[in-house]
């Protein structure tokens, strides 16, 4: 098959699901697009403040949520599964499921004050049902920072020429915060200035690599990040989040658009194979590559996004479709991107004869030489866009792109912690000192240090299921939210459903398989007792959720009999 046809398939699916099933569900939804949002009414100069423009926010959501996955979860299951399941399941999963869950967890915050997707959880499930919730979600995001500092710093440490480019981001954004707030300057002038200075960054980056002079130069780059992230997660967000990822999504645009043009350009044929094989590598196709694509299709992280810090910056309720529905399509373009850049630009077990110069796939994912989902994206990606700028400079813009994310992604995650944790160690617990916000981000410094340092490797194996177990639960509580609001909840429920079922299935398989490892392996009980904890916790909160729902309806049906009785 030509990798021009399935792009164009592929985005033009996604671009008809945009335009009518998220028009459908904004509607159904039920959101006063005339009402001031918690941006303007609860404005508090720090984290309440609604964005310069609905782009603007576009910008800092889409950076945060498309961290690596969305490249390293199609990457890994194109190699074991083939490049057709990974396709639909982005393409359908991103329509019917992942844009549901983000603009009905950003709509639902958006009328909650801003408030988390755990905080709300209360009202609709009651105390406990938070607390277990917001616990599962606080250490989900621990974990997500720790994993996003360490990735960070080993990056930096290999490539030097982009530390410069990493920090320069900083100074460059707030110039750009104090232009687009307390100038008169245009917005397009602001982002012109600051992408001419990013540009002139990344060319200092390549001409004058920063190493530091340290035997353990990757554990102090990820301190360093760490202390960062403390300070961004405190500051104001249009002095720095706002325009840096304002900045950082621009990088991101234009690295998705060179892909897409190359494929335009050369349009190779695929080489890899559409369907692999049903049990391959980490297992069954169903269920575990739909939560090894994770953020491509749904992802439970964007609802922490979405309601941590989207929900309160949004300048207009009518901006939250594209946000929050128009972020995950564009994030899914992105994933399709990846399986195209992989299957099509490079080849599968081996050069052909007479072939001299490509990359084969599997030398590329081999660990024991060195390779990675990042290496082999960054190889295909290269070669689509090689009549623009040759495959060594393709593949180093390639990189680039990822790397934005994940630093995007470390800053978001941490100030969603600071909030999840004043609200939960706080509000809901009484602990006072966690109502201060510097308190609470060094609780989540320290502890994301900790993971970083300490090692977080051997929970990774269940960090795809838990990030897909937070989707899942953020659904049932937006079920069980608009059904006691008489709306229309079933959109929400079936994906509630589907994914719920899939998780645990593959929270299941993988419980099996600590519990009886290949032989000549011993039994994982930590981890069996995580996946344990994950499923006990899936099955509180839906039953919590099946109770809400189910008394909701059993008083309409009463309401609709009374008169007659």
């Amino acid at each position: 098959m030509n990798s021009l046809l399935l792009a164009a398939l592929g985005v033009g699916a996604l671009a008809l699901g945009y335009r009518f099933y998220g028009r459908l569900i904004t509607r159904w939804a039920g959101l006063d697009l005339d009402k001031p949002t918690p941006a303007h009414t609860l404005g508090d100069g720090v984290d309440y403040v609604p964005a310069k423009h609905w782009f603007v926010l576009f910008g800092h959501h889409f950076a945060s949520i498309a961290g690596a996955m969305p490249i390293v979860g199609p990457v890994v299951a194109c190699l074991f599964w083939g490049w057709l399941p990974a396709v639909l399941w982005i393409v359908f999963g991103a329509i019917f499921m992942g844009g549901v869950h983000d603009y009905l967890t950003l709509s639902t915050s958006v009328e909650n004050d801003g408030k988390t997707i755990g905080d709300l959880s209360e009202s609709v499930l009651g105390r406990w049902a938070k607390i277990v919730f917001s616990i599962f979600v606080l250490l989900t995001l621990i974990l997500v920072v720790g994993i996003f500092a360490d990735i960070a710093g080993k990056t930096l440490a290999g490539t030097p020429q982009g530390v410069i480019p990493t920090f320069g981001l900083i100074p460059v954004a707030m110039v750009v915060g104090l232009l687009v707030y307390r100038t008169a300057l245009p917005l397009l002038v602001s982002t012109a200035i600051g992408l001419a200075l990013l540009g002139g960054l990344l060319a200092l980056g390549v001409a004058a690599p920063v190493s530091l002079p340290v035997a353990s130069a990757a554990t102090w780059w990820t301190v360093i990040l760490l202390v960062y992230g403390m300070v961004a997660a405190v500051l104001p967000v249009s002095l720095l989040l706002q325009p840096r990822d304002h900045l950082a999504s621009g990088v991101l645009l234009f690295g998705m658009a060179a892909g897409f043009l190359g494929i335009l350009i050369s349009h190779p044929q695929i080489k890899s194979p559409a369907y692999v094989a049903f049990s391959s590598g980490p297992g069954w196709l169903w269920p575990l590559m739909f939560v090894t694509v994770a953020c491509g299709a749904i992802s439970g992280f964007h609802c922490l996004v979405g309601s941590g810090t989207t929900s309160k910056q949004l300048p207009r309720a009518a901006d939250a479709g594209r946000v929050g529905y128009g972020a995950m399509i564009l994030e899914s373009a992105l994933a399709l991107m990846a399986v195209i850049a992989v299957s099509a630009g490079l080849y599968w077990k081996d050069l052909p004869a007479g072939v001299t110069e490509g990359f084969v796939f599997q030398q590329l994912m081999d660990q024991s030489t060195g390779g990675n989902p990042i290496k082999a994206f960054g190889a295909g990606y290269g070669e689509l866009t090689r009549a623009m700028f040759g495959a060594t400079f393709g593949a180093l813009i390639g990189i680039t792109m990822l790397k934005t994310f994940v630093m995007t992604t470390l800053d978001s995650a941490t100030r969603i912690s600071r909030y999840v944790a004043t609200e939960l160690l706080g509000e809901t617990f009484g602990l006072r000192a966690f109502r201060n916000r510097y308190v609470a981000t060094l609780l989540v410094g320290v502890c994301g240090g900790a993971v970083a340092l300490v090692g977080y490797q051997t929970i990774l194996l269940v960090f795809g299921s838990a990030n897909q177990l937070i989707g899942a639960l953020a659904l049932i509580v937006v079920t069980g939210y608009l059904t006691t609001r008489g709306r229309r909840w079933l959109y929400a429920a079936v994906p509630a459903v589907l994914v719920l079922l899939t998780t645990a299935a593959a929270l299941v398989y993988q419980l099996m398989g600590f519990l009886r490892p290949p032989e000549g392996k011993a039994p994982n009980y930590g981890l069996a007792v995580i996946a344990l904890s994950l499923l006990a916790l899936a099955l509180f909160v839906t039953c919590k959720g099946v109770a809400t729902v189910a008394g909701v309806l059993r008083g309409r049906a009463a309401a609709r009999v009374a008169p007659g009785a």
